[in-house]
C-alpha cells in the first residue's frame, strides 16, 4: 500500500493536514539526530575516540526533549481533533515510534560512555572488527527504518524486521568471543566487560529498530504484528500487494 492510498492529506481542514505533516516531520528530525548518535557512538567505540564518546553521551538530552515535544503535540491533536481510522493509527504509531527512538538514544549514550572508558583501557587485539561490522549493520537498520517510516514502505519495514535476527546472531558470537578473552587472560576482564555492555546496547538498538518497523506495518496495514511470525506478515503483505 502506498503513501497515497492512506489518504493522509485529504482533510477538509488544511490546518489538520499541517498538524499531521508537522508531526511526521518532527519524528523524522528526531530520527535524524538519533541516527547520528548511533553512528558516532559506533565510530567512537571502534576508533577508540573517547572525546567523541563523551560528546555522544552528553547530547542525549536533545533526544529526550524531542520525544517530550512530539508526545505533547500528539496529545493536543488527539484532544482537539479526535482523529479516527488512519489518522488515529498515525498518531499511535508516532507515539510508539518516538518512545523507541528515545530508547535508541539511551543505548547510544551507553555506547558513548563505554567508548570513553575503553579509549583509556582498550579491549584485547582482534576484538573490534566484529563489533564494527555489527555496529554498521545496526546503524543501517536505524537509517532504513526511518526511510521506511518516511515513505510508508511496509515491504522495507519487513526486511528490517528480518535483519534483527542477524544482529542477534552477531551479538551471540561476539559474546562468546568476549568470554574466551576473559578466560584466557583475567587482566582483560574490565575492558571486555565494557565491550560486552556496548554490544548489548547495539543489540538493543536492533530490537528497537525492529519495533519501529512493526509500527510502520501497523500504520499501513491497520494490524498489530508484534506477536506475528515474519513469514505470516510477509504472506499478508504479498496478498495485499
Amino acid at each position: 500500500m502506498s503513501h497515497a492510498d492512506l489518504h493522509l492529506n485529504t482533510h477538509i481542514s488544511k490546518q489538520f493536514n499541517a498538524e499531521l505533516d508537522d508531526i511526521r516531520q518532527r519524528v523524522l528530525t528526531m530520527g535524524g539526530l538519533v541516527e547520528q548518535q548511533v553512528s558516532e557512538a559506533v565510530r567512537a567505540l571502534t576508533e577508540a575516540d573517547g572525546e567523541l564518546g563523551e560528546q555522544v553521551a552528553n547530547r542525549d538530552y536533545k533526544v529526550n526533549a524531542m520525544e517530550v515535544g512530539i508526545d505533547e503535540e500528539c496529545t493536543r491533536v488527539l484532544a482537539r481533533r479526535q482523529p479516527a481510522a488512519t489518522d488515529l493509527r498515525l498518531i499511535i504509531a508516532v507515539v510508539k515510534t518516538i518512545t523507541d527512538l528515545e530508547r535508541i538514544g539511551d543505548e547510544a549514550e551507553k555506547i558513548g560512555r563505554m567508548a570513553a572508558r575503553l579509549a583509556s583501557n582498550p579491549p584485547p587485539n582482534g576484538s573490534l572488527p566484529a563489533v564494527e561490522a555489527m555496529g554498521r549493520r545496526v546503524s543501517m537498520m536505524v537509517h532504513r527504518v526511518l526511510d521506511a517510516f518516511a515513505r510508508l514502505d511496509a515491504e522495507e519495514a519487513l526486511e528490517i524486521a528480518k535483519e534483527d535476527r542477524r544482529v542477534d546472531s552477531e551479538y551471540e558470537s561476539i559474546s562468546r568471543q568476549c568470554l574466551t578473552f576473559m578466560l584466557e587472560d583475567p587482566r582483560t576482564i574490565r575492558p571486555v566487560m565494557d565491550l560486552q555492555w556496548a554490544i548489548r546496547a547495539l543489540e538493543r538498538i536492533g530490537d528497537h529498530a525492529r519495533n519501529i518497523s512493526e509500527y510502520v506495518i501497523y500504520l499501513i496495514q491497520g494490524k498489530d504484528v508484534r506477536h506475528t511470525s515474519l513469514a505470516q506478515v510477509q504472506a499478508e503483505l504479498e496478498g495485499n500487494g
